[in-house]
């Protein structure tokens, strides 16, 4: 039998649950004492399942700020169209929670969007291949708006269009659609570059995701699909 390693794999996180437990628990024992009690979110943060993204290292959140939805691609299915958690997450975070934000962030060098504009690697990959055509309409629209681009341009851009069109999925469910009415919530689409750290929203007023140096995270408006 081959000497346990706790630096990588399984041992990795073993040694790191111990540290957690030993120092990290400790350091917000207080913080962790008052979660007892309920959660209470700002925002129910929608993104990829990539592992190269941190929702709570991006925004610098501790434990009870975030409701955290995951997935391939950052998906979220019409109203009505999938029998998956998805739903179930986005209803519970609005109407349970009462988050006053819904933020959409995709991601740069997105497997779910290479897959979705290369179908034909999902040959041995059904499951992947059934769940990426709830995306269907992001690849008609990078198909039509992106013709001059390719490779890693194209990716980029199709999870930029991605973003939008998950913003406008989530507008057809009815406890957000409800809440925005009310002038409860609020949506927005945000594009996370890992590589440099550098987090865009986007902008309705200039039909483009901007950098947050530049302006800060606007809300899609969501009573039109002008500024899309």
């Amino acid at each position: 039998m081959s000497e346990f390693d706790e630096t990588t794999g399984l041992g990795a996180l073993i040694r790191g649950v111990e540290e957690f437990q030993a120092e990290g628990f400790h350091d917000r024992k207080e913080l962790f004492e008052t979660l007892k009690d309920g959660q209470n979110p700002e925002a129910l943060f929608i993104t990829c399942s990539d592992s190269r993204v941190n929702p709570n290292l991006l925004t610098q959140t501790e434990p009870g700020q975030l409701f955290i939805l995951r997935n391939a691609g950052n998906i979220i299915p019409p109203h009505g169209a999938a029998n998956g958690g998805e739903a179930a997450t986005v209803e519970y975070a609005v109407v349970a929670l009462g988050v006053k934000h819904i933020i959409v962030c995709g991601h740069s060098h997105c497997g779910a969007m290479n897959g979705l504009l290369r179908a034909e690697q999902l040959t041995d990959m059904r499951a992947v291949a059934q769940w990426l055509h709830h995306a269907d309409a992001t690849r008609l629209i990078v198909r039509d708006k992106y013709p001059h681009l390719s490779g890693e341009e194209l990716q980029t851009q199709a999870a930029r269009e991605n973003v939008l069109m998950q913003v406008r999925n989530l507008q057809t469910h009815p406890g957000v659609a409800l809440r925005l009415a009310q002038g409860l919530l609020q949506l927005h689409g945000w594009m996370y570059h890992f590589e440099t750290g550098q987090v865009q929203a986007y902008d309705p007023s200039q039909r483009e995701f901007v950098a947050f140096t530049d302006r800060l995270g606007y809300p899609i408006p969501f009573n039109t699909l002008e500024g899309y």
